[in-house]
């Protein structure tokens, strides 16, 4: 539970930068463009849309201080409870084929949210960073992290923890680049040609969506199917750069960018369709984007939202999802998403997996 005393306004780290004692927030719905000044700003933007920016009084390239993080108490492992069980999650898998079928669309990304109960009373919120240190030693990941505004300090609050392996967007010398994953496996020789191509399609909606605040001729993929390991998976990911055109602010770039095209699908205004027919709960901070915007250096790191817990009113969730194309198997796509949780859950619910178990 958070100690107060600590860290009462909150903390985050983040790629590099850490932070502490927020003293300000942004809503991006209303104010896109703020976050082209100030800051730096740690960044949340549900899947949904809309989202927060947080800024912090101490902020540097130091790692944040540790003293006091208390112990990890996750919930039972018993505890979770999905959005969409199996049944359910196959029925939306024979839809989207349907719609494929039909000409709808190509690819839609569907996602089920697992829920736990942890902590309810006033004052009985878990210390995020706590469960940050938990999955960047069991499970380290290049985009992993936290932000952590508690309530009750005066602004809006946030409690997000990722482990994400995923680039959304990242900035350097006026580079916008991207690293799209599309293809998931226990090990390299289970990925598919269904994988191959659902990754080419969604590279080439990365491509196009850059192309919409990159100068005429820059955007280029610089890597296209590469194979990363990560504990217990490996990946496919593509990456995309192309420079941003003068004039172009954050508003543009999260209007041009978001929602993800690796989880939406593509085309992406059918698959955002197809995505509120079929899932029941709000998808959240899942999916969405993770990290930070620093103006001043004309930097910015920024994670999709996947491999990520959130926590709020007595209840932490984590979202696990699949790309469905034409050529999935409803069965497979289930243990996909089943492949995806079953590490992190086991660390939030226990402080350690299953292989460390014994």
């Amino acid at each position: 539970m958070t100690d107060d005393s600590r860290e009462g306004r909150g903390s985050a780290a983040f790629a590099g930068l850490s932070a502490r004692d927020a003293v300000e927030c942004l809503d991006l719905a209303e104010h896109p463009a703020a976050l082209d000044r100030g800051g730096p700003w740690f960044v949340v933007v549900p899947f949904e849309g809309g989202g927060r920016a947080w800024r912090f009084r101490e902020a540097g390239t130091r790692p944040a201080p540790d003293d006091g993080v208390p112990a990890w108490v996750g919930p039972a492992p018993d505890a979770w409870r999905t959005s969409l069980g199996g049944g359910a999650y196959r029925d939306a898998v024979r839809a989207v084929r349907a719609e494929i079928r039909a000409g709808e669309v190509y690819q839609v990304n569907v996602c089920r949210v697992l829920e736990a109960p942890l902590g309810a009373g006033a004052g009985d919120e878990p210390d995020a960073q706590a469960l940050a240190d938990v999955l960047g030693t069991g499970n380290p990941a290049p985009y992993g992290g936290y932000v952590h505004v508690p309530a009750g300090c005066g602004m809006d609050p946030v409690w997000v923890v990722t482990a994400s392996p995923e680039l959304f967007l990242s900035l350097r010398d006026g580079v916008l680049t991207s690293g799209p994953i599309k293809g998931t496996a226990a090990r390299a020789g289970g990925l598919t040609a269904k994988d191959r191509a659902e990754n080419v399609m969604i590279t080439d909606l990365v491509r196009n969506d850059l192309q919409r605040v990159c100068l005429p001729g820059s955007v280029e993929v610089m890597d296209l199917l590469a194979e990363e390991e990560h504990p217990g998976l490996v990946h496919l990911v593509s990456r995309v750069a192309g420079r941003l055109r003068p004039g172009i602010g954050w508003a543009d770039v999260l209007a041009a960018t978001f929602p993800p095209a690796s989880v939406s699908g593509a085309p992406k205004s059918s698959a955002l369709r197809a995505i509120r027919r079929l899932e029941p709960v709000p998808r959240g901070p899942y999916c969405g984007a993770v990290g930070w915007v620093d103006p001043a250096r004309g930097r910015a790191e920024l994670a999709v939202g996947i491999r990520t817990f959130w926590w709020s009113g007595g209840v932490l969730r984590f979202g696990t999802g699949a790309g469905i194309t034409w050529g999935s198997d409803p069965d497979h796509e289930w243990a996909e998403t089943e492949l995806k949780a079953r590490r992190l859950v086991a660390l939030a619910s226990s402080g350690r997996t299953d292989e460390e178990d014994g």
